[in-house]
């Protein structure tokens, strides 16, 4: 029986693998790291490290950004320095203590080693502006923009460096939603001009400093972007939706990277959930994806469900559909 590890290497050079490979199971997170990523509690509100103020109502599934005058950040892009500070990143090693330790504990010939990254250069662009002001200023400020944007690359670039140093990771798991259910945010030439060269630099500095794998999540419709996620060194992107036709990408671009998701979590992963939805959707993820450049994977960007037993379910009826179709 192939590793974790194996297992997920043969699915994405499109080989021999002995089972399908379950959601995240290859990818071993670190997430007890030093560095900060500050979430409001649900019902409450905070100021994260950039100096945005995040609120999760009672209610819903996730934060999100405080964008009234008083609360954003980047009051004129023009002026983007007069705003943005980013965190520090300078931690003693003891910090670090439990990421290593964590890191350490992981057999490397079953899982990776994965650090992870949010928000990315899109979301953070938006998070400090606002979704409508940031789409505005692509075509109206395009010259502060790009300056933002390569400020946010070296702070990037200096995480990265701090991860390699203390963890030595064997992938990254980088978050950036790109695009809604139905179309990416904005279009595929200005996406290419904005943020293909700096992802191209981010994931270029992981890959030249030994890490093997980068999985990308944007849980959304992105198949126009896909070009650009193998231009940018994508090895996986994680959180494909069923709104993309899943099967006819991985015809097209499966020899150049790996789709993880299909399993809409919208559909599987809230309240009146049952078992016989999660088996119903993943039995019809696996049979129409393929064994292939394809990971089945709820969407949602983390190894967790919003309702408790859904992500464990899902694992489950994985198990079903490896027996049945391998």
């Amino acid at each position: 029986m192939l590793t974790k590890r194996q297992n997920l290497v043969e699915v994405m050079k499109g080989g021999n693998p002995d089972r399908f490979v379950k959601q995240y199971e290859a990818f071993a997170l670190m997430m007890k790291t030093p560095i900060t990523r500050l979430k409001p509690p649900v019902g409450g509100s905070i100021v994260n490290e950039w100096g945005v103020t995040l609120s999760w109502p009672e209610g819903q599934l996730g934060s999100f950004p405080v964008h009234d005058k008083e609360h954003i950040v980047i009051k004129d892009i023009t002026k983007w320095r007069d705003y943005v500070k980013a965190p520090n990143l300078d931690y003693p090693d003891e910090a670090w203590a439990t990421a290593v330790a964590d890191a350490n504990a992981v057999d490397r010939n079953d899982q990776y080693v994965t650090v992870f990254v949010a928000p990315g250069l899109f979301e953070h662009v938006h998070y400090l502006m606002s979704m409508e002001e940031a789409l505005m200023a692509y075509y109206e400020e395009p010259e502060a923009m790009h300056e933002l944007i390569d400020y946010l690359v070296d702070f990037e670039l200096r995480l990265a460096k701090e991860f390699i140093k203390h963890l030595h990771p064997d992938a990254v798991f980088h978050h950036d939603d790109w695009g809604s259910q139905i179309n990416s945010f904005i279009s595929p030439a200005m996406f290419e001009e904005f943020f293909e060269p700096a992802y191209k630099k981010i994931y270029g500095y992981y890959k030249e400093n030994g890490v093997e794998l980068i999985i990308h999540h944007s849980d959304s419709y992105a198949a126009n972007l896909v070009p650009s996620m193998i231009e940018m060194g994508i090895d996986i992107w994680q959180g494909v939706m069923n709104t993309n036709n899943i099967p006819e990408l991985i015809k097209q671009y499966g020899e150049k990277i790996t789709f993880m998701g299909g399993i809409h979590s919208g559909l599987v992963d809230f309240p009146t959930w049952t078992p016989e939805i999660v088996a119903e959707y993943v039995e019809k993820t696996c049979q129409e994806n393929g064994k292939l450049h394809f990971i089945p994977s709820q969407t949602s960007g983390l190894p967790i469900d919003s309702f408790p037993g859904v992500y464990e379910t899902i694992n489950k009826e994985i198990d079903k559909m490896s027996e049945k179709l391998f």
